[in-house]
C-alpha cells in the first residue's frame, strides 16, 4: 500500500509509483469526493477526452428508470 503525505503548506505529495502507474501529471486538477472519513481524487477530464469513451456499448436492453425494481 502506498502513502502520501502532506506538507507543512498543505500540498499532498504522492508516491512516484503511483504517479507513474496512473499518469498523473504535475499541475493536474482532481474533483475531491468524500464519504465519510475516506477521501476519493478523481482526475479532472475534459469533455474532449471523453469523446468515444462509449464507443461500441450495447444499448440494446436498456431500462429505463421506471422499469427497474
Amino acid at each position: 500500500m502506498e502513502q502520501a503525505v502532506i506538507r507543512k503548506n498543505h500540498q499532498l505529495s504522492l508516491p512516484p509509483g503511483l504517479l507513474k502507474r496512473l499518469d498523473l501529471q504535475p499541475g493536474q486538477t482532481f474533483i475531491c469526493i468524500v464519504k465519510g472519513d475516506v477521501i476519493s481524487l478523481v482526475p479532472k477530464r475534459d469533455l474532449q477526452s471523453l469523446r468515444g469513451l462509449l464507443k461500441g456499448a450495447n444499448i440494446e436492453n436498456y431500462r429505463d428508470r421506471d422499469e427497474r425494481v
